[in-house]
């Protein structure tokens, strides 16, 4: 593993989107990205902060990190090996 997986994290902006738009954007996201690879996902949906941690638990991904914004939610999600 190399060192420069370096946690730089891109973000993925899903502000404005209703569920169950911002899971189903960040599935297909993440499918694009290497195993390892970290994503912000920025919402203002208020049930995000129930279907994203359910969405990594059920895609085999890692919740890192979540941090509530003005306006919404923040999630690191850090994309599984499957």
């Amino acid at each position: 593993m190399h060192e420069q997986k370096a946690k730089q994290a891109a973000i993925y902006d899903l502000k404005g989107l209703n569920c169950p738009l911002p899971v189903l954007k960040a599935r297909k996201r993440l499918a694009a990205m290497r195993p390892g690879s970290r994503l912000w996902l920025e919402t203002t949906d208020p049930l995000a902060v129930i279907d994203i941690p359910a969405f990594c638990a059920d895609a085999g991904h890692q919740l890192v990190e979540t941090a509530a914004v003005t306006g919404g939610h923040r999630f690191l999600v850090e994309r599984g090996a499957v």
